[in-house]
């Protein structure tokens, strides 16, 4: 099974969170937020959505930052990815 998207949607998968801060403290699983990187999945064809013409400006294996109260969680096949509107994504990190 995959995940298709539709419109200007597109498929992520969360990048893994750090453990750890950069001054060596232990975070424990509650004090984690949730990473606001991901790696783009699947990327839905564009087109018109609300009257206005939209065109797709990621593809696959970007690595980007998405708004972070964004998106839909989806598990599938005990991976987890989260789905959002194109204009969710601030950032392309090259």
């Amino acid at each position: 099974m995959k995940l298709v998207p539709l419109f200007d949607r597109v498929v992520l998968k969360q990048l893994v969170a750090e453990e750890t801060t950069k001054s060596g403290i232990v975070l424990p699983g509650q004090a984690k937020e949730k990473p606001q990187q991901a790696e783009v999945i699947a990327v839905g064809p564009g087109g018109v959505v609300d009257g206005k013409e939209i065109t797709m400006q990621v593809k696959v294996g970007d690595k980007v930052i998405y708004s972070k109260y964004s998106g839909t969680d989806v598990e599938l096949e005990e991976e987890k990815f989260v789905v959002v509107k194109q204009n969710d994504i601030l950032a392309v990190i090259e």
